[in-house]
C-alpha cells in the first residue's frame, strides 16, 4: 500500500501538503504529555519508597538557655524511648551535616546553616506490618520535650500523589485532544482531496470501481502522510527529552529527577508514529466510504 501507484495523483495534490507537518507537531505535543506523566509518575514512586516504612522525629530548638551537654542528654533520653517503643525497629539522629544537605535543594549551598534555628531530626525505622501507634508515642516525647512532633510523611505524599494524578489526567485530556485535531484534519484534507479529483472519481465509478477500492486509494495516501508526519514528530520529542535530561543533569538538584525512560516507556513513543499513520488511514477511508454513499 505505502509502494504501489496511486490511480488517483493523490501526491500531486497541494490539499495534503501540510498535514504531515501538522502531524509531527500534534504527535511532538502528545509525546511530551506521555514523558511528563511518565516522569511524574517515577517521582511519586521515588519518594514513596523512599519514606515507606520511615517517621521523623523533631525535636524543637529550646528557648532555654541549655547547655549541649543537655541537648545531648535530652536527645539520648528520646532515643532510647523510641528504641524501645513497640513497632519501632531503629533510631538514627540526623546530624546538622545531613540536615544541611537535606536544606540545600531549598536554599543552596550556604554556610550559615549553623545560625539558623533547626530543630534536632531522628529518622526512625517503623515496622510497616505492625506500626507504633504514633499518638500515644507523640504524647511520651512531649514528656521528655516539650513541643516534639511526629512526621510519617502521609499528608506530604497525599499532596505530591494528588499532583502526579492531576499531571496524568492533563496529559491524557492532551493525547485525547490531540487526536480528535488529527481526525479533523484528515477530514478536511480527504473531503478536499474528493473535490479536487471528482472527476477521477466519478470516471472510476463510470468504470465499474466500487467505494471500497477509492477508499484505499485515499486511505493510502493518508496512512504514508501521517507516518512520516508521526516519526517527525516522535525525533523532535527525543531531541527535546535528551536536552531537557541534559539541563537537568546540569542542575544538581535533589528535588528535579533524571529525566531517563525505560525500554517500555521509549516502546510507547516508537509506537507513536504508527498509531499516527493508523489513524490517518482508518478516518479517510471513513471519509471516504461515507462521503460516497451520499453521492445517487
Amino acid at each position: 500500500m505505502l509502494l504501489r501507484k496511486s490511480i488517483v495523483p493523490l501526491n500531486s495534490d497541494a490539499t495534503g501538503r501540510f498535514l504531515p507537518w501538522l502531524v509531527a507537531v500534534m504527535v511532538y505535543l502528545a509525546a511530551l504529555a506521555l514523558v511528563s506523566a511518565m516522569a511524574m509518575g517515577k517521582i511519586v514512586t521515588r519518594w514513596d519508597h523512599g519514606l515507606s516504612g520511615q517517621i521523623t522525629v523533631q525535636l524543637p530548638v529550646s528557648e532555654s538557655d541549655l547547655s549541649k551537654a543537655e541537648i545531648d542528654t535530652r536527645r539520648e533520653n528520646v532515643l532510647k524511648l523510641l528504641l524501645q517503643s513497640p513497632g519501632v525497629l531503629s533510631a538514627n539522629h540526623i546530624g546538622a551535616v545531613e540536615t544541611a544537605a537535606l536544606l540545600e535543594p531549598w536554599l543552596g549551598r550556604s554556610s550559615g546553616f549553623s545560625e539558623l534555628p533547626l530543630p534536632d531530626l531522628i529518622a526512625v525505622e517503623i515496622d510497616q506490618v505492625e506500626p507504633p501507634n504514633t499518638a500515644v508515642l507523640t504524647a511520651r516525647l512531649i514528656e521528655i520535650v516539650p513541643g516534639a512532633t511526629i512526621d510519617d510523611h502521609q499528608r506530604w505524599l497525599g499532596n505530591l500523589l494528588n499532583l502526579a494524578r492531576s499531571i496524568e489526567i492533563v496529559a491524557a485530556l492532551v493525547v485525547l485532544l490531540v487526536g480528535l485535531s488529527a481526525v479533523i484534519m484528515v477530514v478536511f484534507v480527504t473531503r478536499m482531496g474528493l473535490a479536487v479529483h471528482y472527476q477521477i472519481v466519478e470516471l472510476l465509478h463510470l468504470i465499474g470501481a466500487q467505494d471500497g477500492y477509492i477508499a484505499r486509494e485515499f486511505q493510502g495516501h493518508s496512512l504514508k502522510l501521517g507516518f512520516f508526519g508521526g516519526l517527525v514528530g516522535v525525533a523532535l520529542a527525543i531531541v527535546t527529552i535528551f536536552g531537557v535530561g541534559k539541563l537537568l543533569g546540569q542542575a544538581d538538584t535533589a528535588l528535579l529527577p533524571a529525566l531517563t525512560l525505560q525500554p517500555l516507556e521509549w516502546g510507547i513513543l516508537g509506537a507513536l508514529p504508527f498509531a499516527s499513520a493508523l489513524v490517518a488511514m482508518l478516518t479517510a477511508r471513513l471519509t471516504v466510504l461515507r462521503t460516497l454513499s451520499r453521492i445517487p
